[in-house]
């Protein structure tokens, strides 16, 4: 028997990935994207008429209480994905965080308890782990706050966990490593390297080098979600999504130079640079505890994940605007 699930965030790169995986696995899913004036829906605007025609679509903010109330009615599960990502912008607004992480958090899991919500899964994030102290990076990492996004996430996962041992919320922490692949925003290392190098730019703006990633393509990230959805041993569990292996961003970089252009170089962009105490210079996360309690494995090697990316900007360039820094 098919579930109704709301995906929030729905209409943003994971989002948009999970709410297509979860239609196809005969799921009756409810999209909860950002209200605005223009009717966008983001990423599910590209979506084929009759995969769109089998979803929900709510329009509202996260960040108000009511709306996501009555977004979660009715609703079996909530895959809460809403969230202001880029750490650059961060810096910049930080209330916005906070209102946009923790207070939208914190509305999801208000209603989730006023509904009685059979599942929740709230997403985390890598950053939440600061540079690593040890590799592989499991659970029992300690935390720490080397930006104002990743402050947020933390105060996210804290007020989830809070809400799974006072009130018994069915609650799961789902905190993917770095995700890549189509529809990534253009702030991402990944399509910043690409879309340079496919519009031709042989000076490729990059901060950074030596920090290392453990990156998962998109689709691995939403089968992630889902398989740890399927499993009961998972509820009050905090979860890494991780191919535990690492590479630097220069290497990552210089291979795709090698793939696209060899004729372009590597620039450092000062402007692109995080502030020193707030690089996260190491990721290296465990996936010993999903492989434990999920069927999950990583389907997808970096290179074919890279080149499904390389294709779909490709396609998608007019989208991007490769000469210019986005936070």
């Amino acid at each position: 028997m098919s579930k109704k699930i709301l995906v929030t965030g729905a209409d943003g790169f994971i989002g948009s990935h999970l709410v297509e995986q979860l239609i196809k696995n005969g799921e009756k899913v409810k999209a909860f994207v950002y209200y605005n004036s223009f009717n966008n829906w983001g990423w599910l605007d590209t979506f084929p008429k009759e995969l769109l025609d089998e979803i929900e679509i709510f329009a509202g903010d996260i960040r108000d209480p009511n709306g996501v109330r009555v977004a979660m009615k009715e609703v079996d599960e909530v895959f809460h994905l809403a969230a202001l990502i880029a750490i650059p912008f961060s810096y910049h607004s930080p209330d916005s965080y906070v209102d946009t992480n923790i207070k939208g958090t914190l509305n999801v899991l208000q209603a989730a308890r006023e509904l009685d919500t059979k599942r929740i899964l709230v997403t985390s994030t890598s950053e939440v782990y600061g540079t690593a102290r040890y590799v592989p990076i499991d659970e029992e990492h300690p935390f720490q706050g080397q930006s104002p996004y990743s402050a947020t996430k933390i105060g996210a996962d804290r007020l989830a966990e809070s809400f799974y041992r006072s009130f018994e919320l069915p609650i799961t922490i789902v905190r993917p490593f770095n995700t890549y692949g189509p529809r990534q925003s253009a702030r991402a290392v990944i399509p910043t390297v690409i879309i340079q190098l496919l519009a031709g730019i042989t000076e490729i703006k990059l901060g950074a080098l030596t920090p290392t990633r453990d990156f998962n393509y998109v689709k691995d990230t939403a089968q992630g979600f889902i398989d740890i959805s399927r499993s009961d041993k998972t509820i009050g569990q905090e979860i890494n999504i991780a191919t535990q292996l690492e590479i630097s961003v220069g290497q990552l970089a210089q291979k795709l130079i090698d793939q696209i252009n060899p004729n372009a170089r590597i620039i450092c962009d000062e402007e692109r640079l995080r502030p020193g105490k707030s690089e996260v210079n190491r990721l290296l996360g465990s996936n010993e505890k999903i492989r434990g309690l999920t069927a999950w494995a990583p389907k997808y090697t970096l290179e074919e994940g890279l080149a499904e990316t390389i294709t779909f900007l490709k396609e998608n360039l007019d989208r991007y605007k490769a000469d210019i820094y986005n936070l």
